[in-house]
Order: C-alpha cells, then sequence, then structure tokens
C-alpha cells in the first residue's frame, strides 16, 4: 500500500477544474481529506468543485497553496506554474495526477483500469452507465462528461472504482487493477514508445499488474501479443471472432445510431443488447463493457438495460445540432484508426453527404502518420482541415496543414501567412474560414462532423450557430 498520503491533512489540487483532477478531487473529498483549489477558467466543473464546499481560487499564485502539505498537478502544469514552483521553494511535497489516480486505484477490492489506444473514454462511460443503472454506488474516473453521473468522475461508497488507464508516457503503470482491460494495440504516441514492440511490451506489464483478470480483445493481433507472456491471472478474451469467450454476432444498424447483438458466452446464448451509439468499434467497446461488468457481479439483463441508458460520452460522435435537416456533430477521434471507424459508422447511417472536418493534433503524429490520416479522410465525401494543434510539441519537423491536404481530393483548407509557416507563430486555427466554407456548401441531409482531440469542438458549435443564421 502505497504510503504517500499518510499524514496529509491539506492537499492542495492546481487545475481542479480539469476533466481529470475534478473525479479525484470527488473521491479525496469523500474520504475525509481537506482540499484546496485553483484554476483559470470559469467552468461548470468548477462550479461543482465549489458546491462540494472545496475553497477554489481562479487564477494561480503562489499564496494559493497556503499550509498544504501536499500539491498535486496535472503533467499540463509547467514547472515554472507559480504554485508549482512555490510548493517546490518551500519544500511541500508534490505528487503529478496519474500518481495520485495510481494510489487511489489501491483503495479499492475491484479497480477496473481500461485501457487501449482507442476507445478508452466510451468503454469506461459505458461501464460506469452499466454499473451506475444497476443501482451501484461505484467510484470513477472517466475521460470525458457522462451525464447520468453529471460530469467525468464520481465518488461512491461500494469497493468498484473504474477508471481509463492511459498508456501515454507509460502513466498506465502506476495503476493497480484487478480487472485489466485490453480493448487494442496501435501505433499512437510513438515520439515516446519509439517502436511498436515497446508500446506492446508496456500493455503486457499493464496487464501483469492486474491482481485477478485480464480482458483483451481477442480479434486484434497486438492485443493478443502483448498478454502472451502474462501469467497468473485469468484471460479471458471479447471479440466477434467464434473462439472469444465473449463473442458478438448477428450485428444489425437498425436506425440511425442504433446497434443490436447477440452476446455469446463461452458458446451460449445470453441475449440481445442494444446500443444507442453507432460503429462496430463501438460493439466491441461494449462487449468488453459487458464482460468487465459481469466479472463485478452484475448479470446480462442489467448490462443490457445500463447500454440502453448510455446515449454516449460528450465528444464521441456528440450531436450538436441539426439544423435545416443538416447535422452538425463532434467527435473526439484523433488517430487514423479512430477516424476511420467514426466515418464509417456514419456512412453506415442514413445521410447524405459526410463533411469531416479535421484539426490535426501534434506534429510528430501528423507527419508519422500523414498517409494513414489521408486515407482514413478520404472516407468522407467531403474533407476539410484545419491548421495543426501542436499541443505539447514545437514544430521543428516543418510539417504543415497542406501536406495532409494535398493527399486528399478537392479537400478543403487555408494556408497560412508564408512568415507564419517560418515563425510557428499562429495563434489560431483558422476556424472563421473553415466554418463559412462549410457552411455554404452544407445541404440538407448532410452530416458535418468535426474530428480531434484538441479545440475543434469549439469549430463545431461555431458551424451550427452560423447554419442557424443561415437557414432559420
Amino acid at each position: 500500500m502505497n504510503q504517500k498520503l499518510i499524514g496529509k491533512k491539506h492537499i492542495h489540487m492546481i487545475g481542479i477544474g480539469g476533466s481529470g483532477m475534478y473525479p479525484l478531487a470527488q473521491v479525496l473529498h469523500a474520504k475525509g481529506y481537506y482540499l484546496t483549489g485553483s484554476d483559470n477558467n470559469e467552468t461548470d466543473t468548477l462550479a461543482a468543485v465549489r458546491a462540494m464546499g472545496i475553497p477554489v481560487q481562479l487564477g494561480q499564485c503562489a499564496e494559493n497553496i497556503g499550509d498544504a502539505d501536499l500539491v498535486v498537478y496535472s503533467a499540463a502544469i509547467a514547472k515554472t506554474n507559480p504554485e508549482r514552483a512555490a510548493a517546490e521553494a518551500a519544500g511541500v511535497d508534490m505528487m503529478e495526477r496519474s500518481e495520485l489516480l495510481g494510489i487511489v486505484s489501491e483503495w479499492y477490492q475491484q479497480a477496473v483500469c481500461i485501457a487501449g489506444t482507442h476507445g478508452k473514454t466510451s468503454t469506461t462511460s459505458m461501464l460506469a452507465q452499466i454499473l451506475f443503472t444497476a443501482g451501484i454506488d461505484l467510484s470513477a474516473v472517466i475521460g470525458g462528461k457522462l451525464p447520468s453521473i453529471g460530469g467525468s468522475g464520481r465518488a461512491g461508497n461500494s469497493d468498484i472504482f473504474v477508471c481509463e488507464a492511459c498508456e501515454y508516457v507509460d502513466t498506465f503503470l502506476k495503476l493497480s487493477p484487478d480487472i485489466a482491460v485490453i480493448l487494442n494495440i496501435d501505433e499512437d504516441h510513438m515520439e515516446y514508445f519509439k517502436t511498436l514492440d515497446n508500446l506492446k511490451a508496456s500493455f503486457t506489464k499493464f496487464a501483469q499488474k492486474s491482481s485477478k483478470y485480464v480482458l483483451y480483445n481477442g480479434d486484434d493481433a497486438n492485443s493478443i501479443d502483448a498478454v502472451r507472456a502474462v501469467s497468473g491471472k485469468e484471460l479471458i478474451s471479447f471479440g466477434t471472432d467464434a473462439s472469444c469467450e465473449w463473442q458478438a454476432t448477428d450485428i444489425c444498424h437498425t436506425a440511425e445510431q442504433t446497434t443490436t447483438f447477440s452476446v455469446l458466452h463461452n458458446g451460449e446464448l445470453l441475449g440481445t443488447a442494444t446500443l444507442l451509439v453507432p460503429g462496430l468499434h463501438n460493439v466491441l467497446n461494449a462487449l468488453s463493457a459487458i464482460a468487465a461488468a459481469h466479472l463485478t457481479g452484475l448479470n446480462f439483463r442489467q448490462c443490457q438495460e445500463g447500454l440502453l441508458e448510455f446515449h454516449g460520452a460528450k465528444r464521441r460522435f456528440d450531436i450538436h445540432a441539426k439544423v435545416n435537416q443538416i447535422t452538425v456533430a463532434d467527435d473526439y477521434g484523433h488517430h487514423p484508426a479512430e477516424i476511420a471507424a467514426t466515418l464509417k459508422a456514419a456512412k453506415a447511417m442514413p445521410y447524405g453527404r459526410i463533411i469531416a472536418v479535421h484539426q490535426p493534433f501534434t506534429y510528430s503524429r501528423t507527419e508519422r502518420l500523414l498517409d494513414e490520416f489521408a486515407e482514413a479522410l478520404q472516407i468522407a465525401d467531403i474533407v476539410a482541415l484545419t491548421d495543426i494543434m501542436g499541443g505539447r510539441e514545437e514544430n521543428t519537423r516543418g510539417i504543415f496543414t497542406r501536406m495532409l491536404a494535398e493527399k486528399i481530393d478537392g479537400c478543403i483548407w487555408f494556408p497560412q501567412d508564408e512568415n507564419e509557416k517560418e515563425n510557428n507563430t499562429r495563434k489560431y486555427q483558422n476556424f472563421d474560414d473553415v466554418c463559412n466554407a462549410v457552411c455554404q456548401i452544407a445541404k440538407p441531409g448532410d452530416l458535418i462532423i468535426t474530428l480531434g482531440c484538441g479545440d475543434v469542438n469549439k469549430l463545431s458549435k461555431q458551424i451550427a450557430e452560423q447554419l442557424k443564421t443561415i437557414h432559420c
């Protein structure tokens, strides 16, 4: 058992309103810790933090840490942040958010930690919804907002804890899962992992950390490879292949954003599940959630009922508006495999044209997977691109949106000013240009879907608002 929280009375959380920090604040508050926090922007989440009685300062300065004996920060908080710098100067203990999440995962007898290159948020949300609908007083840490629990997390009194297990820089190796779930393994974050073998080796280590079960995707060769070396755990596969212990068959897209599939467990037909979010990828996500829920003690009927209450997590095929029969949606997909899955799901629905608006995220990923991005995006009928959002990276690679646009027939994009290209100083993502272009070509029956993990969701809302002025 980790000893780092023993004796701590006052914990200060920098960025307490963040989607990853807020659930931890809920859990720590429920456990009786005195918390304070700070953040830079007023949000609904920050209001929820204050509603719990936690003092929050807007803006960050050295004085905010007060007499805290532990300061928690996220990976996005730089060493130069005034609160982090003050804590270091004063010799106050500090902890990165992922380490705290790892400690929290030790407190529960049934910690379900869900890993995978794609689908973590959707699957964690599905499982949380199933458990919540069944009346389980669970705790949860989710990478997106789940409406039924009022946000990205929940603090409960049961021994069940559900959380995302992110592989980036091996943060998931800090967790202590009792049930480890591997949804899939695909090349991503290669600036850290370097090779696919290294990535698979990290997933092997994650699976080996489980105290009881490892659920893995039996349709995914990389996931199968990753669990080969795992020992001392019960390995359970899920997928569409007949060799899987949990199998989805008779998959049918019955209507807009509705899918049904039969569920077999060890060859026995349990019944039919109905899913209100689209795509084969979500069938596999739901199947893994059913299998995980079964391991926590739920029956299939409870899983069926929970899935009927699941209408998607925020930013996962999230429909923002319908204007003059034009649908505007947003999706977090930022890897070619995710984009392809989302666009294939959209193509299976009764829309006219699919207009994909993509914001590439990080220069390294865009450069490494340029051809794969082009192939995935061309599933859409029309593609529009914004500038690349660098995130944590500087553009030392000389990679620009035009390099992707040139690989996509008829792509809509707006080149940067030459000086801005050279100096890498562009301060916005040409959203106005893209919004105007997309709104001009959209017609009844179209789906406009923004894709990316940056701030492209703002563009989705901007498009929806502009369409209203045009068509209303």
